[in-house]
């Protein structure tokens, strides 16, 4: 058995080097990997917060009381808010420049169209100045759908790379459908606002419903008038559910998961009588679970 042979200074010194070497080489990839991390993640930053602006489509965005930027900025959700004003001090640019920025680069990136953009930046405009507080005919009522919630299918359609009329006429069917689900779910909530989305045409046709807006309570004429716009809702719903047979799996869970909560409603306003004043027809969450549940499998 031969003896091991000393380890001299200079190897010593030979492994202390190559050791730090390798380490350095480390280093250096861990750097990259992090930059590299960083530019990625201020990526999805852009694309993150240019999209989220898209989603301040609700009827009563704009309701006067705060500044119109301020509104854009937070409607979306509070982490992406947070994103906002984390970028803001992080880069000592203003809110609204970052926005319009990340905006900017995302309808470039991905060829996007800005009518549907100009759409909600009209329909924001007439919610500020107060054009939308009474419609006259049922066709305004959709007309302002077509710009305040429209749009928003006809841009995630284009993201998902469907850009012919086939399908955006099916989307725009949904997205007026939910719109509509939410002016009869908030009737109560917008006369509290100025508001009245019940067409003045049927509230002519259905006698007796002007006293129930009047009152804040449910009569004979309003359930009439509620129960016919309903079933013209419904029809929407219906007309644009084949959507989700007309895209890929991702958004046909969604087009169903949507539509089908919005029937929902629609169902839970007849079952209250068509009563929305005394309570805000919702749902729990053992029936969001399900529409979830039977969204995914069909």
């Amino acid at each position: 058995m031969s003896t091991p042979r000393p380890v001299t200074r200079l190897q010593h010194d030979l492994t202390r080097y190559r050791t730090a070497e390798k380490k350095e080489k480390t280093d250096r990839t861990t750097e990259r990997q992090q930059l590299a991390g960083l530019q990625q993640r201020q990526q999805q930053q852009v694309d993150t917060f240019g999209m989220p602006t898209l989603r301040v489509v609700d009827h009563d965005i704009a309701d006067g009381t705060a500044p119109v930027l301020e509104k854009l900025s937070t409607a979306p959700s509070d982490e992406v808010t947070a994103e906002v004003d984390g970028a803001t001090e992080w880069l000592g640019v203003a809110a609204d420049e970052i926005l319009l920025a990340a905006l900017g680069r995302t309808i470039a990136a991905h060829g996007l169209s800005v009518e549907p953009f100009r759409d909600l930046l009209e329909a924001f405009r007439r919610d500020a100045v107060g054009e939308t507080r009474r419609f006259a005919t049922w066709a305004d009522v959709l007309d302002y759908c077509r710009r305040s919630a429209n749009p928003v299918g006809q841009l995630v359609l284009a993201l998902f790379g469907h850009r012919d009329a086939a399908r955006r006429e099916r989307s725009d069917d949904i997205c007026t459908a939910l719109q509509l689900t939410n002016f009869w779910q908030d009737v109560a909530g917008d006369l509290d606002r100025g508001r009245v989305y019940l067409p003045e045409e049927d509230l002519e046709r259905f006698s007796g419903s002007r006293d129930a807006l009047a009152a804040r309570r449910t009569n004979p004429a309003f359930r009439e008038l509620l129960a016919f716009e309903i079933g013209r809702t419904r029809a929407l719903f219906t007309r644009g559910l084949p959507l989700a047979d007309m895209v890929g799996r991702r958004l046909r869970h969604e087009v169903r998961i949507f539509a089908r909560g919005g029937l929902a409603i629609l169902a839970r306003i007849e079952a209250a009588g068509y009563d929305v004043f005394m309570r805000r027809p919702t749902l729990g969450r053992a029936e969001l679970v399900r529409l979830v549940v039977r969204g995914l499998w069909r």
